[in-house]
């Protein structure tokens, strides 16, 4: 029997999963409890001068699912963070899936407008917080969030970290580790227990999300393939709050038992420092991080023979940095990765074959991962032909937040539309060669250009505008808006740009660096912007040191 002829029998893909073992009925807190008393007094989070074993990692995680609890939150139930990396973080992911909750991690930098779209689609109870963070008080930012759209009830703001009694309500998340320790309840591994946010090709947040079973078939794919195990620790500076962070920096370690050493601020000396102090084994993140590494003076100062794996994700990655990498540490198993938070990873080389195919393709997809190269009608290509990357497997998750995007998002076998572009070899191996999705990806981070270009064309000097990514050294790309002045009107300054979109609530690591003023833009036959040649332009323009700001 096919497997197409076993699915249709045995009722689905998950029916499928379920039978091969890709996915277990195991949930993610039992797993949990399983590595703690394996691990006892083994390292498991690393957070500056604070350090947790896995036993008094326990008890806080087991000290916390009674504080949510002592909250009102049952199984079902949303718990939102906007945590940068601290240990709180790891702690309340892990509590809120113990009780059978659903862990809703929110990016630090986000603003009240685009928190506010994911509060509605998730009515978390409980929203966890620092008091500030730079410049940014939460306690008002969530409540701009919280009255921007109408709710059925208030979220409880539990503030971490506060440097005087909450305010307004507001509690303290040294409240919820005050209860006493309970046994975790029983929890149904085809449950929710992620929603995972990210922008990507349209201009509102997306939220993935992900059950314990597709959690658990990534961690166990990532043993497999990368041999990771309790005599690994991993350097996270990504945030916990995106999918590499949770996967990495949190169920890591809860589910294989290794070791997270967090940075809540990226700087490549302290990087190379942590490296040689905690004798960090592996990394994976964006491609800046290797960059700025391999670049930074205390290189060649620092013992970094204990790094055995650097995998790089999240943007285009350059053979250049990989052959450098492998130059400057020949000890470094360091090459490309491809996955999403929709699906954290559709493929990869392993160890064996790194060395030969991971400088210039993403390798092959994981096992039980099926991917496809189509073309614009959904036929798939064969080998060598470049087309969408469509890829399915057991740790894609089992759709958005926002129901009405999955019918675009999934074919009809369900595999899950990319938006990249991409080869496949006669061998099996994927080379990413662009996306159709318009985006731009700084610093690892995937920014809409639609909602860029939704705020400046609000603006009444600009007839026209078309934000583009160009590549940068340092960030990977950058967001530059091309646009077209009203009749009349006097061109802003980028400065004045910038002001503008600070004042329509735009996070500052999204707003363009670049503005270009033009007299037209070249045109597909449908009308629209032909962003591809406008790229082209600006960039030839930039070369001659003919573009504007």
């Amino acid at each position: 029997m096919t497997r197409a002829e076993h699915e249709k029998a045995a009722g689905g893909l998950a029916t499928y999963y379920r039978s091969e073992g890709l996915w277990r009925d195991v949930a993610l807190g039992h797993s949990f409890e399983a590595t703690c008393a394996h691990r006892g007094d083994g390292l498991a989070v690393a957070d500056g001068a604070t350090t947790l074993g896995f036993d008094q990692l326990h008890r806080a995680v087991s000290r916390c699912t009674a504080g949510l609890s002592r909250l009102g939150i049952l199984a079902g139930d949303t718990v939102a963070y906007q945590l940068p990396n601290w240990w709180e973080a790891v702690v309340l992911l892990l509590s809120t899936v113990r009780l059978g909750a659903i862990s809703v991690p929110i990016v630090p930098f986000l603003r009240a407008r685009e928190v506010s779209q994911i509060l509605a689609e998730t009515l978390p109870r409980v929203i966890v917080a620092p008091e500030t963070l730079g410049k940014t008080e939460y306690v008002a930012l969530l409540r701009d969030a919280i009255s921007a759209q109408a709710q059925p009830y208030e979220p409880r703001i539990v503030l971490t970290r506060p440097s005087r009694p909450a305010d307004g309500g507001a509690d303290d998340f040294a409240h919820l580790l005050a209860a006493a320790e309970t046994a975790p309840p029983p929890v149904d591994a085809a449950s929710l227990a992620v929603i995972i946010y990210t922008s990507g090709s349209t201009a509102a947040p997306k939220g993935a999300m992900h059950t314990h079973e597709t959690l658990d078939a990534e961690l166990r794919s990532l043993r497999q393939v990368h041999g990771l195990g309790p005599g690994d620790r991993v350097l996270m500076p990504s945030p916990l709050t995106h999918i590499s962070g949770v996967i990495h920096g949190i169920l890591a370690p809860a589910l294989l038992g290794t070791s997270v050493v967090l940075m809540d601020r990226w700087e490549p000396g302290a990087a190379l420092e942590h490296i040689e102090a905690h004798q960090v084994t592996y990394m994976v993140g964006a491609p800046t991080f290797l960059q700025e590494m391999l670049a930074h003076p205390d290189l060649d100062r620092r013992d970094l023979s204990s790094l055995r794996l650097f995998s790089c994700g999240g943007a285009s990655v350059a053979p250049e940095l990989i052959r450098l990498a492998r130059e400057k540490l020949p000890g470094l198993v360091s090459k490309r990765v491809y996955g999403s938070s929709e699906f954290p990873t559709v493929s990869t080389t392993s160890a064996d074959d790194a060395q030969a195919r991971g400088l210039g393709t993403e390798g092959r997809p994981l096992p039980g991962v099926e991917l496809i190269i189509c073309n614009d009608d959904g036929i798939p290509q064969p080998a060598g032909i470049e087309g969408e990357i469509r890829a399915r497997g057991p740790d894609c998750m089992v759709g958005y937040a926002d129901a009405r995007l999955n019918s675009e998002t999934f074919d009809d076998h369900g595999f899950l539309h990319t938006g990249d572009l991409g080869v496949v070899d006669h061998d099996g191996y994927l080379t990413v060669t662009g996306r159709a999705k318009d985006i731009i990806v700084r610093k690892g981070e995937k920014i809409s250009a639609r909602e860029i270009e939704d705020l400046i064309s609000q603006h009444h000097a600009f007839a026209e505008v078309a934000v583009i990514p160009l590549a940068d050294p340092t960030s990977g790309e950058i967001a530059c808006a091309c646009v077209r002045l009203t009749p009349g009107a006097r061109a802003p300054t980028l400065d004045d740009l910038v002001a503008f979109l600070r004042g329509h609530d735009l996070t500052s690591r999204k707003l363009p660096e670049r503005l270009v003023v033009r007299e037209g833009f070249p045109r597909a036959p449908s009308g629209k912007i032909h962003k591809k040649r406008l790229r082209e332009d600006v960039e030839r323009l930039l070369a001659d040191g003919a573009a504007g700001r």
